[in-house]
């Protein structure tokens, strides 16, 4: 791991980081998502480092756009803002996003701010008035040049421009376009990916044109200090967004311990605003440069882009509700390699759920603490001093902890996440290898059983603080399972990423798989199907499309195999709670043999929670899990329905919990 006196300087000093501020003529949708997915695993990777992080959003308000949606909701501008800010914050809060803070651009202190800022470069010679006449475009709220336009309509949103003549302020942008083209030259790292970059040199070489910086004839914005009669430019009011959330113009401490920026990140779209005019107008200020533009690609739905004109955007709470909040932000991240465009699918969401979570994470849980439970008592062994670095998995971990954190300091996310899945993949195929049950049977082994359970445990520890970024919800339950935390979420450090941390005699608490795996029968489709007509088709029901089976007439028989396809056992009682929000629904925990499942019952109206613990009752093993009241339910309890009221079946006899019920 690093060391040098370039590291310690980088850990002293704080981290800060933005994403785009978004419009909030809408509520927030996938692409909102992923750029603030990406930058929370960013965000949490700095603070595993040890480093302050700043991690600032926003809403950008001042907008014709938003304007009018607050008039067709019958709202001033400002109720408006502030009802879709609430929406905007509680996606975010969904999604798990460690944001520091929050910036409306309507809030008086970035008004404040942004008065400040233009009054600035307008002292410093940077401004001057002249009309403007130019194509305008209402959607993304930007001016075009003819050369800019496709077929005469913009080039992101394919719509029509329109001629807009006004006497504006305008910004003399022109004037950086050398220092700005020496900047990038000098600084290859300061947009990237590469190709971004070109692309931005490629436009500083056709030459730069003075910006105009305020509209005439509207009321909702922020004024201009020295004329009234106007309004701030929309996109040089949210632009200054980056400053006022820190403390410009309000805080001027705290503006100069965190600024400049180390990243911005943004979308593809509004490279030209971030990568010219943004750092033009800072130099402007007299205010230094972020260190990084990163410019990430967009996302598509079955190849088309994300529309809501199309019906096929994709709510971001919908997401978590199929797929988890663990489900949504692993697939957001290791999915498409970041800096290039995605391409939603159900299918594609549900492998990389199902590969990457259920089948090689948690199936390596499940299996290496029931084995450290069946041969170690519960606990973690001793592998023998000096002794637990010898087998191939620590040798690898070593590997991919380096190489995983090379990939996080360079932005790669998707391969920092694929470096810790392949550390995850083989310790699942070293089990097979190994076979700890065949080394169990000969007491000769016992050591070799001891460093192979204990490099088992091991692993899992090292990947769930590696992933501890994306994985918000699993990780801290890994640790727990493994007997390192508790209930409160675990401070993972990066010095905790070397290999032999766990100490030995760690008592194990398994507990409920952390991620089940997927029902395709149950998991419902996002993504809409499209028609021949290009409209949406009818939503599918929550059985994937197939038509549920008629009952059975009566008198009908069912066949013998029909019935032992069902895998009835017997099962212990351990908690019950009620289901906050239900009359009828109980939510237990119900050890099935050597497994712990949450359970979904409807029994509330006849059983009180705590007279339920320690009772045996008879489960549906092999039912498919199933959201109930938005809870995961792994099995159902069999009872016997009469006059109104429901008995729960129990074994006559006191057998084992997991016998099985023939």
């Amino acid at each position: 791991m690093s060391s040098t006196g370039v590291e310690s300087r980088a850990q002293a000093e704080p981290f800060y980081l933005t994403t785009a501020i978004d419009y909030t003529n809408g509520d927030p949708h996938f692409g909102h998502a992923y750029e603030k997915v990406t930058a929370d695993a960013i965000a949490r990777y700095q603070r595993l480092r040890g480093r302050e992080v700043a991690l600032v959003l926003g809403a950008d308000e001042h907008s014709y756009n938003v304007a009018r949606a607050a008039r067709e909701a019958g709202l001033e501008p400002k109720a408006y803002c502030d009802r879709m800010a609430e929406r905007f914050r509680a996606t975010w809060d969904r999604l798990g996003i460690t944001y520091t803070d929050f910036m409306q651009t309507s809030d008086p202190r970035h008004e404040a701010a942004v008065r400040t800022f233009v009054q600035r470069i307008y002292d410093n010679g940077h401004v001057y008035r002249s009309t403007y006449r130019g194509l305008y475009c209402r959607s993304c709220e930007a001016f075009y040049t003819e050369r800019d336009l496709v077929d005469g309509r913009c080039p992101w949103h394919d719509e029509p421009v329109e001629t807009v003549e006004e006497p504006n302020w305008f910004f003399r942008l022109s004037a950086f376009r050398d220092r700005l083209r020496q900047h990038l030259l000098d600084h290859p790292g300061f947009v990237e990916p590469e190709s971004r970059r070109n692309e931005v040199l490629s436009l500083l070489q056709a030459g730069l044109e003075d910006l105009s910086i305020s509209r005439a004839h509207q009321s909702w914005g922020v004024r201009v200090p020295w004329d009234e009669s106007q309004v701030v430019y929309v996109w040089f009011d949210a632009l200054i967004t980056y400053v006022s959330a820190i403390g410009f113009g309000w805080d001027e401490a705290r503006f100069r311990r965190l600024w400049p920026a180390r990243l911005h990140l943004i979308g593809k779209d509004i490279t030209r605003f971030h990568a010219v005019v943004w750092p033009a107008m800072l130099w402007a200020a007299g205010l230094a440069l972020p260190e990084k533009v990163f410019v990430h690609g967009f996302w598509y739905c079955n190849g088309q882009r994300f529309s809501k004109s199309l019906g096929n955007v994709i709510d971001p709470h919908d997401l978590v509700a199929v797929y988890g909040r663990d489900g949504a932000r692993h697939y957001l991240v290791a999915e498409t390699p970041f800096g290039q465009d995605g391409n939603f699918t159900d299918e594609s969401i549900r492998k990389r759920v199902t590969s990457d979570l259920a089948n090689d994470l948690g199936n390596l849980l499940h299996r290496t603490t029931r084995m450290i439970e069946r041969y170690r008592d519960g606990r973690v062994p001793d592998p023998g001093p000096g002794r637990a670095g010898e087998t191939e998995l620590a040798r690898l971990a070593e590997r991919v902890r380096d190489a995983y954190e090379a990939a996080m300091e360079e932005l790669r996310l998707h391969d920092a996440v694929g470096e810790v899945m392949r550390l995850v993949r083989r310790a699942n195929k070293a089990i097979d290898e190994w076979a700890p049950w065949a080394l169990a049977r000969d007491p000769a082994k016992a050591g070799e059983l001891d460093r192979a359970l204990y490099a088992l445990a091991e692993t899992l520890r090292l990947a769930a603080l590696l992933l501890s970024p994306v994985l918000v919800d699993g990780s801290p339950e890994i640790w727990r399972q493994l007997g390192i935390a508790g209930e409160d979420p675990p401070p993972f450090r990066w010095e905790d990423a070397a290999w032999g941390r766990l100490a030995p005699g760690t008592a194990i608490r398994r507990g409920l798989p952390v991620y089940p795996r997927l029902d395709p029968a149950t998991t419902r489709q996002l993504a809409p199907v499209r028609t021949q007509s290009g409209r949406p088709a009818e939503a599918a029901p929550a059985g994937g499309g197939a038509e549920r089976p008629a009952a059975p007439a009566d008198g009908a028989h069912v066949s013998y195999d029909d019935f032992a396809r069902l895998d009835l056992r017997v099962g212990l009682v351990l908690a019950a709670e009620a289901v906050a929000g239900s009359e009828k629904l109980l939510r237990l925990r119900v050890k099935v043999g050597e497994e712990i499942r949450q359970i979904v019952a409807g029994i509330r109206e006849q059983y009180r929670p705590e007279e339920l613990p320690g009772r045996r009752v008879v489960v549906v093993a092999n039912l498919a899990p199933r959201r109930i009241f938005g809870i995961e339910s792994q099995g159902m309890l069999l009872a016997a329905e009469g006059g109104g009221r429901l008995a729960l079946v129990v074994p006559e006899r006191d057998v084992d919990d997991g016998s099985r019920v023939k």
